[in-house]
Order: C-alpha cells, then structure tokens, then sequence
C-alpha cells in the first residue's frame, strides 16, 4: 500500500474538505476559521468567486501554453495588471512556479553568501534605533572583512519577516540599506514574497518606507492559491541576463495567470488592501489586549493582518512550549494558525484580505481562550 512520506508533517490534524472566505469546511463539518490563509496564499479567501470563474474560463480554454515555446493571453493581462502596482522603474517582469528560503538540512550553498543581524529590538532588549544602527553597523563591518562592496552583488531582505517570526523592518535600517546600496553601486533586492499583495495595509510593505528596491520578489497571494511567483526588475537590468535563461516547464501556467489577473482586479476594484489595514488594526488591538496581563507574551507585532504574537517564560526566554500549546488548543477552538520564529515561540496570524470585523472577532475570542487555557497547563 503506497502512503505519503513519513517526512510531510501537518501543523493540525484538520482535513480539509472545502473552504468559502477565511472559513475551512473539514471532513466532518466542522468549521474552522483560517488564519493561515495557506501560509499567506489565499489572499482573496479559500474559491473567491471571481476567482474561481475565472480558472474555470481557463481551463475550458487553455490549461498550459509553455511560455518559451509559445505566449498565451492571460500572461499578457498579468503583465499588464501587474504594472499598475509595481514600482514604476521596475517595468520587465518574469514567472515562475514557486519560490522557498529553507537552508536547515540543504546546506552547503553556494559560497559568497554572508548574514547580517536583523534589527530585532526585542531579540536584543534595545529600542528600535539602537538595534538599526547596531545592525547597520555590523554590516559595514561585514563589507570592510568578509565581502567588499566591489564584491558584493545585493543586499536581500524581507521587509517583514516571514519565517523569522513577522519582524517588521524599521524604516530607518531600509534607508540604511538603500543608501549603502546606492553608495557602493550595490543592488537591493526586495523578498515580498509574503509580504506583498497586501497583507501589510499596503500593496507593497516596502510601501510603508521612502525607498524602492531594485529587484522585487512576489509569489504566494498574487494568485489566490494558484502556483505563481514572479521577479520584477527594470528592462536594463532584466537584459543582463543571457536570453533563454529565464523559463521553466511550469512557469507562468496559463490558470495561474488568469488566476492571478482576477486576484489583482478583486484587489483593486474591492478595496481589499484598505480592508486589511482596517481590519489589521482591530486585530492588533484585540491581541494586545489578550496579551495584557499574562506576563507571558513577551510582544506582539506585525503590519495589516500580518502579526504575531511571541510567547516567553516568566523569566523573558524564549517559550516554544507554550507557543506551541497556544495554537494546537486554538484549533480545538475552531481557530487554524501557525507557529514561526528561531525558536518556534512566535503564533502568527494571517487571515485573508477579505475578512471582515465579525470574523476578526470571532477569531480574537477563539484565540483569547485557548491562550486562557494554555497558560494553565503551564
């Protein structure tokens, strides 16, 4: 008998058997409210309508049309939707299929690849200055010892932390990184894979800063749930690259287009990114006020409907026990979340951009208990 590989692991026990906004349906009936959103996928919710209409036109029309071998209409649409919102100096645009940052169990890549500390002011225990202007001092000294600016290629970063634990960049250390990227002819490059599309109140999260990268980087709710990523830059940097290089078997499917083209237009014409900022802040406020007065959530973070809640013990250390009790309670609560951080101590909670205040509600109550209960078998 054939089964899945023992080393798929699932962070609940639900079996998904259909999904209508941030709702999923089990096998069983029950209801659950969804603030994963498929790890920041489902940007629309789980078969938005026009969503769906529009994969279904798709599919009765084309399913795939390899785009080095032949174009296809929907990934002109894309192309062109997509330009309404990218930065306007970043106008040469390609797909592929899908994009991931896990190193744990790959290693070695390649060399030339340095780290630089993230200012994490609570990591450190400072405020929010002192941990720029630690972390962009030790980038400095990472250009004068490990790579020469003249060696150096890009600056990549993440302008909220995804994995990490939903760090939010501050402002000041991306006008650190865009002023040395500047100065020594270096390229910033900008991961929006989860960030973008929204989920910060703002189309983009580097929107929330004055700089703008010269290479971007989306994927995930740029298509609903549809396999879909792509890479912007300008056509002069874009033609650095040797012709032909840029492809692959399944990039820039002709379902995921039409399907990412209508997540765009949905975007657009219903207002969602100013409901994700709306609705973010009622959730921020809610979760703080479930933190108060536990003396176990050490913060809580986050821009739009992308944040997190940190757990610690009693003496502020890292606490992924009682992270980890939180969520699984919360999906007997009927609540679907997901832990993130270094030290897996970090609850998140990304919900599609289409939720509403009763649902974020419902969510926040759903959450306040199984927090009430996880701190008491702890």
């Amino acid at each position: 008998m054939t089964t899945l590989s023992p080393l798929l692991k699932q962070a609940t026990p639900v079996q998904a058997a259909s999904g209508r906004g941030v709702h999923l349906i089990d096998t069983a009936g029950r209801d659950y409210l969804d603030f994963t959103a498929g790890i920041g996928v489902t940007s629309t919710g789980h078969c938005h309508p026009k969503i769906v209409a529009a994969a279904q036109a798709q599919v009765a029309t084309l399913i795939d049309s390899q785009y080095t071998t032949v174009m296809h209409e929907p990934l002109q649409h894309l192309v062109a939707e997509l330009g309404k919102v990218l930065p306007p100096q970043l106008d040469s645009v390609f797909f592929a299929n899908s994009g991931t940052k896990f190193r744990t169990g790959f290693a070695s890549l390649m060399g030339g690849v340095h780290l630089a500390p993230f200012p994490s002011p609570l990591r450190y225990g400072w405020d929010e200055q002192t941990a720029v202007t630690f972390a962009l001092n030790e980038l400095d000294f990472i250009l004068q010892t490990l790579t020469a600016p003249s060696d150096t290629a890009a600056f990549i970063i993440e302008p909220v932390l995804g994995e990490g634990g939903y760090i939010p960049a501050p402002a000041s250390f991306l006008d650190g990184l865009r002023e040395r990227a500047d100065g020594y002819g270096i390229l910033l490059i900008l991961d929006e894979v989860q960030t973008g599309i929204g989920w910060t109140g703002k189309f983009w999260a580097h929107q929330h800063c004055d700089i703008a990268p010269d290479i971007l980087i989306t994927a995930k709710g740029i298509a609903s749930g549809f396999p879909l990523s792509g890479i912007a830059a300008s056509s002069a940097m874009m033609s650095k690259a040797l012709p032909g290089s840029q492809g692959g078997t399944y990039g820039a499917n002709a379902v995921a287009c039409a399907a990412a083209v209508a997540t765009l237009r949905v975007i657009e014409e219903d207002g969602v990114v100013a409901n994700c900022a709306a609705m973010g802040a009622r959730q921020r406020s809610g979760l703080k006020k479930v933190a108060a007065g536990t003396g176990r959530i050490a913060e809580v973070r986050g821009l739009g409907l992308m944040l997190a809640t940190e757990f610690s013990t009693a003496d502020g250390a890292p606490d992924p026990a009682l992270a980890a009790a939180a969520q699984r309670i919360a999906v007997e609560e009927g609540l679907l979340l997901l832990t993130c951080g270094p030290w897996n101590n970090v609850v998140r909670m990304i919900p599609a951009l289409v939720i509403n205040a009763e649902e974020v509600d419902a969510g926040l109550a759903a959450w306040d208990r199984a927090v009430t209960r996880a701190l008491g078998q702890n």
